[in-house]
């Protein structure tokens, strides 16, 4: 998303949203480029790949828990 674009709802819920669907699409993607550098025999970059997709998995585990947090607090 572009940085000058504001989000089309002014909500502090939904922006949790957007980076915590943000972090998990990351991890499946990475999974791939993972897999690319493996094929070409690139094992730093595969390494490198791999803290990303820790980095993310780390992310979207912690936004899924706050995400839960947040919405039981609000029923």
């Amino acid at each position: 998303m572009s940085q000058d674009r504001e989000s089309p709802l002014k909500d502090k819920n939904y922006n949790l949203i957007t980076v915590l669907q943000q972090s998990l699409e990351n991890v499946w993607v990475v999974d791939r480029y993972i897999q690319d550098a493996e094929n070409q025999g690139d094992e730093e970059l595969a390494r490198w790949f791999r803290a990303i997709k820790e980095n993310n998995q780390k992310a979207g585990e912690q936004g899924k828990q706050l995400l839960h947090k947040r919405l039981q607090s609000e029923q």
